[in-house]
């Protein structure tokens, strides 16, 4: 039975998509089958896997709000044992759609994923940088969250009312779901300020702080107008290197 994580953050910027895209890809190339569930609709997770069609019907969209199955919309992704449930253009509609559900409107993502939580090792929901239906949603279908932190003082800001949801989702809808993990993004080691927001960090969450930190790195900032995964794009990088190295600490630690 797949362990599903929701990688969210509601502050726009932070390196969500891209953690949650290349985090995937590198814990499926770790022998894991994965499944990313895009649940934005900017689908920016869906175009960095190579999945530009905005207007496909075979969508998150129709699952969500069509009943269609959700076997039928997966697709296979580059990447050996990643797969991806992707956002359409149409998604966007799909907060007005869920909010005239009278009962269940914030468990629909969970029963669509219970559909196929037996065919994969982890399922990974990249959230919208806000709080709206589809990020309760992936939070009550969630065992754990990762929390993407960009390592600068705005990110300390936002962190807060992150936690808010989380809380009240715990008290409302998912009483299981737990902070995972925290992975600090953008990071650059030279500066005063980095080392001093990861301090920060680690006072709040301690162990639960990934020792892996990803740094501000151009490749990683290319590889989805490509339609890849930075481990296909430039295996090499320093970016690259460094989700290789959180994935290898996230499948140590999250089981």
């Amino acid at each position: 039975m797949a362990k599903v994580i929701a990688v969210s953050n509601q502050k726009g910027g932070v390196g969500k998509t891209t953690t949650c895209v290349n985090l995937a890809a590198y814990v499926a190339l770790g022998g894991k089958k994965v499944l990313l569930v895009d649940t934005d609709p900017q689908g920016n997770a869906s175009s960095s896997l190579g999945f530009f069609d905005r207007k496909d019907k075979n969508s998150l969209y129709e699952v969500l709000c069509n009943d269609m199955v959700a076997k039928d919309a997966i697709r296979a992704c580059e990447v050996e044992n990643l797969f991806l449930l992707p956002a359409s253009s149409d998604l966007a509609g799909a907060e007005l759609e869920l909010a005239q559900v009278v009962i269940g409107r914030e468990r629909v993502l969970e029963e669509k994923i219970a559909e196929v939580k037996d065919v994969y090792d982890y399922i990974f929901i990249d959230c919208p940088p806000s709080l709206g239906l589809l990020t309760v949603n992936a939070l009550a279908a969630s065992n754990g969250v990762i929390v993407p932190i960009q390592s600068e003082y705005f990110a300390l800001e936002g962190l807060s009312q992150m936690m808010n949801t989380i809380k009240l989702v715990k008290k409302f809808l998912n009483p299981t779901i737990e902070v995972e993990g925290v992975v600090l993004t953008l990071y650059d080691n030279r500066s005063k300020l980095s080392k001093g927001v990861t301090e920060e960090i680690e006072k709040l969450f301690g162990s639960k702080v990934f020792s892996t930190k990803i740094p501000r790195n151009v490749r990683l900032a290319e590889a989805p107008s490509y339609g890849k995964p930075v481990v296909l794009y430039d295996r090499k990088c320093a970016g690259a290197k460094a989700y290789e190295s959180l994935a290898e600490e996230f499948i140590r630690k999250i089981k």
